[in-house]
């Protein structure tokens, strides 16, 4: 990030226009106005261009199960379709992993961020087309999974950095804006790849993707800049990285609730389409069942980003989990219905599908207890405990449906073969509210 620690000074002290002077031997001494924060024309044209870059960034893994449903059914991947379910995880797992690397590395050279958002289109765009030639899991997995993460970490990390620094105030409810984003694609892609796919093929869907993630990206790639113009920032002093907080109780207790509710959130996003299908729902109801999860986060991550920036955040953490672990428990596993099924999306799409937008309040807390500490690292490291989650989460939901056989229809979701799947998903995301639990005993 730009001199993360000199321009986060400055505006939290203001939101006003900030007067920045440029001193070198070689030019005159010249002095000028910062955009202010938290508002005006460039902070909401940077965030808009943010959400869009989001929006097809996550989107795309997030609507995975459209293409899980399709690989395990169709040719050639159906007669080996035991590691399709990881193709998705391993793609989000990646870009959350890279977290610590990637904040880090913009931290330290920002000046590589505008050239990294372009590196990191090229090569999305490339694992699309290579996948697309795919006639193996395999080859799914290092293209569509491996390569596509990379890309995807390339062009997204720089402009969580961007959004830090044009929201103080307002931070919590930029970055739920922000993240909003992936819900907002999840509730479409599935639509339009579905749609695609019953038409033509997967070569087609994946192509088709590539030359629409250059047309709708390139052109928002002008308003996403930092606000601290890189020329006037570069003689500033290296960012020194405090790696403290690790051992502090404080993260140690946020991060396993973060980690452990990563590991299960994404079961719904991998499964819900076919489970759709298993009690007997149309091609239209699987779709919709992923569409509403993602469509529901959208709004989810917006009102939860409203109450971060207005409550201490493990009240922020406590509504997110207790609305996730009823969804599952309730309309999941009870559902006897296409209606229940899709009430579950709706709910657990709003409340589950938020819990992300926490970071900024936790980073604030993390920087409360420790001065010394650099905000993109905490990022970083909160979002790899998410991708070790991501990542595990895959193989293990296709151990976990293989564990339980059974034969017939069953009325409920518990007495069917996802029955271990619901109840991991409930359990991990009870496990998401242990740091209300931990302030209730002081813990932190």
């Amino acid at each position: 990030m730009a001199s993360h620690e000199q321009s986060t000074e400055s505006i939290q002290l203001q939101d006003q226009p900030t007067q920045v002077t440029n001193d070198s031997s070689d030019t005159p001494s010249e002095t000028f106005a910062l955009p202010p924060v938290d508002g005006g024309r460039d902070a909401w044209f940077c965030l808009f261009g943010c959400f869009i870059i989001e929006s097809l960034v996550w989107g795309f893994p997030a609507s995975f199960g459209i293409f899980q449903e399709y690989y395990t059914s169709h040719a050639p991947f159906s007669e080996h379709s035991s590691g399709i379910a990881a193709i998705g995880t391993t793609s989000l797992g990646i870009i959350y992993l890279s977290g610590p690397l990637m904040f880090g590395g913009l931290a330290y050279w920002p000046h590589l961020r505008k050239r990294a958002t372009y590196a990191g289109l090229a090569c999305m765009t490339i694992s699309l087309v290579a996948s697309s030639f795919a006639n193996a899991v395999w080859q799914l997995l290092l293209t569509q999974g491996v390569l596509y993460a990379v890309g995807g970490s390339l062009l997204y990390s720089p402009t969580v950095t961007y959004v830090d620094e044009w929201f103080v105030r307002r931070k919590g409810l930029a970055y739920g804006v922000m993240w909003a984003g992936s819900g907002f694609a999840g509730a479409s892609i599935p639509y339009l790849m579905s749609w695609v796919l019953d038409r033509w093929s997967f070569r087609t869907a994946l192509r088709m993707w590539a030359i629409v993630l250059v047309l709708l990206v390139l052109p928002f790639l002008h308003f996403t800049r930092p606000r601290v113009p890189i020329n006037s920032a570069s003689s500033a002093p290296r960012p020194r990285f405090n790696l403290s907080f690790l051992k502090s109780r404080l993260f140690i207790i946020y991060s396993l609730g973060n980690g452990i509710e990563g590991l299960g959130y994404f079961l719904p996003s991998i499964w819900l389409p076919t489970y759709a299908r298993s009690i007997g729902s149309s091609n239209t109801i699987a779709t919709a069942t992923l569409a509403l999860l993602n469509a529901s986060g959208v709004l989810g991550c917006i009102i939860l980003g409203l109450i971060i920036d207005r409550t201490h955040i493990t009240t922020a953490i406590l509504l997110s989990t207790i609305g996730a672990l009823l969804s599952v428990f309730i309309f999941w596993g009870l559902a006897s219905s296409t209606g229940m099924l899709l009430a579950f999306a709706i709910t657990y799409g709003f409340f589950a599908g938020s819990f992300s937008t926490t970071w900024s309040g936790i980073i604030k807390e993390v920087m409360a207890s420790n001065a010394e500490t650099h905000p993109s690292l905490v990022f970083g490291f909160l979002a790899m405990g998410r991708g070790i989650g991501s990542i595990c989460s895959g193989p293990m939901s296709d151990a976990l449906v293989r564990m339980t056989s059974s034969s017939g229809r069953h009325t409920l979701g518990y007495s069917s073969d996802y029955n271990l799947l619901i109840i991991m998903t409930g359990v991990t995301a009870a496990v998401g509210g242990l740091s209300w639990g931990a302030r209730r005993l002081t813990l932190v």
